[in-house]
């Protein structure tokens, strides 16, 4: 049986990819906490969301896609692995300069839209 629920396939490849990316399980903290959202009643009694916090790197997740926390679990260290995999690797930089391009693209556009619209205006 596996601890996440998930196949062990899965559950393999994640466990592989904490040990490459040097990180245990000792090093996480893991609190339960309550979906928001629609739900109502049952969402309000359950704890099926997960959040983590990696002390040594201090990223905090959480993780409410489904509503097992079996789940949930899974899928907040995967996310987590791919947090601390971006800091490692320095991709947070360049994420950064991709995010800055797409908004001063995004401005541009808005210019040209805004400036076409008052043309049309007069």
């Amino acid at each position: 049986m596996t601890v996440f629920n998930v196949s062990p396939k899965k559950e393999k490849e994640l466990l592989e990819r904490m040990q490459k990316l040097d990180v245990s399980e000792s090093d996480i903290v893991e609190t339960f906490i309550c979906s928001p959202g629609p739900g109502g009643q049952k969402v309000n009694k359950t704890s099926s969301g997960v959040a983590l916090h990696h002390v040594p790197t201090g990223i905090k997740i959480k993780c409410q896609k489904e509503r097992s926390q079996a789940l949930n679990r899974f899928f907040a260290r995967r996310i987590l692995l791919d947090h601390i995999e971006r800091q490692q690797k320095g991709y947070t930089d360049e994420e950064k300069k991709r995010i800055a391009k797409v908004r001063s693209q995004k401005r541009r556009s808005r210019k040209r839209v805004n400036t076409k619209k008052q043309k049309k205006l007069d």
